[in-house]
């Protein structure tokens, strides 16, 4: 798995070749250590998945889990009792070692670091969603405990799952402000971190397009939820509190109407697709965004923005549920391309809420709608015992 960053490479790129001096100097930075960054996560997503019993990448889930998954209960752990955070947030201290000083533990009061109270609330938030829609205890459903670093490194542009824990930069004041304002862009890196121990999905080409949909998919679900919003009322934006007053955008990412989030002098255009039409083929290479996986998961994010809004009521209940069956059900191949994780959705779908359902018509038809044809389901894995 490469480098599971908020801000992809194609604007630090951008930003360093024309951008202002002091944010060229930020960006230059954060690309270089995006290098240390994907061999470190590499080695921790390695580690964490075989300490969680062997999950990790899998896409194979206990049968208490499935089955409380199923009935959208709350999580329980082991015990019975409701699963409950294990938050932790420390300060890097504008340095790159982690995890750094512990600033705020869990059930501590708030401190007067905003931007560690920012990342502890967004924890909460995202374990809240896990947990209390789809019966999920913590990423790893196993109760693992919530980790993050603000003040990383100085001006850094960028927030990122490393494999073991969150980590946050404060922005170069230029075109970023700090990345623990957006709580979308929180819920969308700890999603990296659910679907490093489910689907393990390859973050190379469609796989890896699909892996960074499905964080911004629940990432927007965490800040719909938060605001109390219907799929109708919600903005579907990623990151909308990124940007400085400097930059000619809306956030990073639209999933309503992807190409459209940003056109700015130093930020460049917006180039996601939104269906298959546009789909951009991209050497599977990191000058390139391993295949262009934050260009083409336009193509996924807007059929799951049409199916939302088309099955309406609060996203999280119906289309959020089916793409969750989708990554913890078992059997979804790590390389699935958009037609194999489509044909997964109209499965899930079609088991969750019927043949002649109005969830399963919404699905099939937002799939139609960009350009993707469904392929076959996979076959469901076996449960381990």
């Amino acid at each position: 798995m490469s480098r599971c960053l908020i801000v992809p490479p194609h604007i630090l790129a951008r930003i360093a070749a024309v951008g202002d001096p002091r944010a060229a100097r930020a960006a230059e930075r954060a690309l270089a250590l995006g290098s240390d960054i994907h061999v470190r996560r590499e080695v921790r997503s390695a580690r964490s998945g075989r300490e969680a019993g062997g999950l990790g990448g899998t896409g194979l889930l206990p049968d208490a889990l499935r089955e409380r998954a199923r009935r959208r209960t709350p999580a329980t752990t082991a015990t019975g009792a409701a699963a409950a955070p294990k938050r932790s947030v420390h300060d890097a201290g504008h340095g790159t070692a982690l995890p750094g000083r512990l600033v705020r533990g869990e059930g501590q009061s708030a401190v007067v670091d905003e931007s560690a109270n920012e990342a502890y609330d967004g924890l909460g938030h995202t374990f809240a969603l896990y947990a209390d829609v789809f019966g999920r205890d913590s990423l790893d459903g196993a109760g693992l405990p919530l980790v993050a670093s603000v003040h990383y490194d100085r001006e850094f542009d960028n927030a990122f799952w490393d494999g073991e824990q969150m980590v946050f930069g404060d922005g170069d004041g230029v075109y970023f402000n700090s990345f623990t304002d957006s709580v979308d862009v929180i819920g969308h890196e700890l999603t990296h971190g659910f679907t490093q121990f489910t689907a393990g999905l390859t973050y190379v080409g469609q796989s890896g397009a699909l892996n960074e949909s499905v964080s911004d998919v629940f990432g927007s679900l965490v800040k719909q939820r938060v605001l109390d919003q219907t799929a109708q009322e919600a903005d579907w934006l990623i990151g909308d509190a990124l940007f400085t007053d400097k930059v000619s955008g809306s956030a990073l990412r639209s999933m309503k109407a992807p190409g459209t989030a940003y056109d700015d002098a130093h930020l460049g255009k917006d180039p996601q697709p939104a269906t298959m039409a546009d789909y951009q083929e991209m050497p599977h290479d990191e000058q390139h965004d391993n295949g262009g996986v934050h260009i083409n998961s336009g193509i996924p994010n807007h059929a799951f923005y049409l199916a939302a809004t088309a099955i309406g009521g609060r996203a999280w209940e119906a289309a959020g549920q089916v793409w969750f069956d989708v990554l913890t059900r078992g059997g979804l191949p790590k390389d699935a391309d958009f037609a194999t994780f489509a044909g997964a959705t109209l499965t899930a779908a079609r088991s969750r809420f019927g043949e002649a359902s109005a969830e399963l018509d919404a699905v099939t038809a937002a799939w139609r709608a960009v350009g993707v044809s469904p392929g076959p389901a996979p076959e469901r894995a076996r449960v381990r015992g």
